[in-house]
């Protein structure tokens, strides 16, 4: 179990993120056309995994924007943000915002956050996912993780890059 904070109060997870060096686990995720958003659809691509609550949030969306922008810069890496909105939330955000260098995949019927132990099991976000972030090399293997100590708090972007860049 990890702790981050909502407004300061300390808030736990179903488990902890996948360690620096260990295989990130498989995902099998639902894409915003409805269709399955999985690991394998990434085979020899690296992996920034952007975990978050709610897209319709402000910090949420701005990691979405802000991953975007990074997105299209990064060679052989692909950006996938995930929260439990349902993928039309997903779409529309996108959609109206013009982000189309992320692949968004919602969490809402697998168990991705109990998989990569991010779930909130208590305060006022229970049951949605703790904002963080997973860096995967195109072997599978984890580069980076982070779990941002309060949910209002932006990721870490540096660090995400700078562990694909070695």
């Amino acid at each position: 179990m990890s702790t981050t904070a909502v407004r300061g109060t300390p808030v736990h997870t179903v488990g902890d993120l996948p360690s620096e060096g260990s295989v990130v686990p498989p995902f099998d995720l639902v894409g915003a056309d409805l269709s399955p958003v999985r690991t394998e659809d990434f085979t020899g691509k690296r992996i920034v995994l952007n975990i978050f609550p709610s897209i319709d949030t402000g910090t949420c969306a701005l990691s979405v924007r802000h991953f975007n922008a990074l997105a299209a810069g990064l060679e052989n890496t692909v950006v996938v943000c995930v929260s439990k909105d349902l993928p039309f939330a997903q779409a529309r955000f996108c959609g109206a915002e013009g982000i189309d260098h992320v692949v968004t995949a919602s969490a809402f019927r697998s168990s991705f956050g109990e998989d990569f132990g991010v779930t909130m099991i208590d305060g006022p976000l229970q049951g949605l996912l703790a904002r963080s972030v997973v860096v995967r090399d195109e072997n599978g293997k984890v580069l980076h993780s982070q779990l941002v100590p309060e949910i209002a708090d932006e990721p870490d972007y540096d660090a995400a890059v700078a562990a694909l860049r070695g």
